[in-house]
């Protein structure tokens, strides 16, 4: 049995800049506060938490003083630089400079809209630490929408300015992008139709999915590394499967079953842009192991 782990896939950018500021700063201190975990990877976790790294929440950052907080690739929305002042709180902003990007233009955007009874709408998952981020520079107004079913908060009478969190599908952006224009030209009479979208998904994020339907094509099963609680991972994962129906989704080796390895000549390893390469790695070995 062969087993070959994808060598694209693993930590984006935006995650290995925030790991090694993170590492860079518990080299000369020994407790970093990092605020929400730093990757959606819990034993990526638990490896920075036994060098001291402290996970803490938005709640725990109001009750601290003169420390170091890192704020983690997703970024934060303005009130959270605003406790750091009030607090002497040094942060290390290990922001995803793509996220950050988005987040400059999300503003720019709610000024514009502001001024022309206007809405911002952001195509992600509501709750993700990315998005309470990008809302943050809407204080707060911008309407997010997982898709077509969320639609029905928008006045398509009014302008909107369309975004996506960096993680999301780009082909879901599309046809949410399309379903808005349409249902903004239906509902026009007078006036013209005042639409902008931004397709703000990330490029490393967007060419993983040709890739990894590529990849996933090659093997007998696929095995897939991942948080479960990884938006990015979820739908990575799918794309697998959609290409090859035996895909499966794991978070360590130790959910490796050897029953799912009968008459398989050869297996495919990849994760999401928050699987670290030590964990595949780790579930490679694993398969060999039922292998020899």
């Amino acid at each position: 049995m062969q087993v070959t782990i994808d060598p694209h896939s693993g930590f984006c950018f935006g995650v290995v800049h925030a790991i090694e500021a993170a590492e860079r700063e518990l080299q000369d201190n020994s407790t970093l506060y990092c605020l929400g975990d730093i990757v959606h990877n819990h034993l990526e976790v638990e490896r920075l938490k036994n060098r001291g790294m402290v996970t803490i929440s938005h709640e725990d950052i109001k009750t601290l003083h003169d420390c170091k907080v890192l704020i983690r690739a997703h970024g934060e929305p303005p009130e959270t630089y605003e406790t750091a002042l009030r607090n002497r709180i040094v942060l290390i902003d290990a922001t995803c400079p793509v996220v950050l990007t988005l987040q400059n233009s999300i503003h720019r955007g709610y000024m514009e809209m502001k001024k022309n009874n206007g809405q911002v709408v952001i195509y992600g998952k509501e709750g993700h630490a990315e998005v309470n981020a990008l809302k943050g520079q809407t204080g707060g107004t911008a309407i997010v929408t997982g898709g077509e079913n969320d639609l029905k908060q928008i006045d398509f009478t009014r302008p909107v300015r369309l975004y996506s969190q960096t993680t999301q599908s780009a082909d879901g952006f599309k046809k949410v992008a399309k379903l808005i224009r349409e249902r903004m030209e239906e509902s026009a009479t007078a006036h013209a139709v005042d639409f902008k979208s931004h397709d703000s998904v990330c490029g490393q994020v967007s060419n993983r999915v040709v890739h990894l339907a590529g990849f996933a094509a090659q093997f007998d099963l696929v095995v897939f590394v991942s948080g479960r609680n990884s938006s990015n991972g979820i739908i990575l994962f799918q794309v697998c499967k959609d290409v090859n129906h035996r895909t499966y989704m794991v978070s360590n080796s130790a959910e490796v079953r050897r029953e799912w390895f009968e008459n398989i000549q050869s297996v495919g390893v990849c994760g999401a842009t928050s699987t670290p390469l030590w964990l595949m790695e780790d579930v490679a070995g694993e398969i060999q192991k039922i292998k020899d």
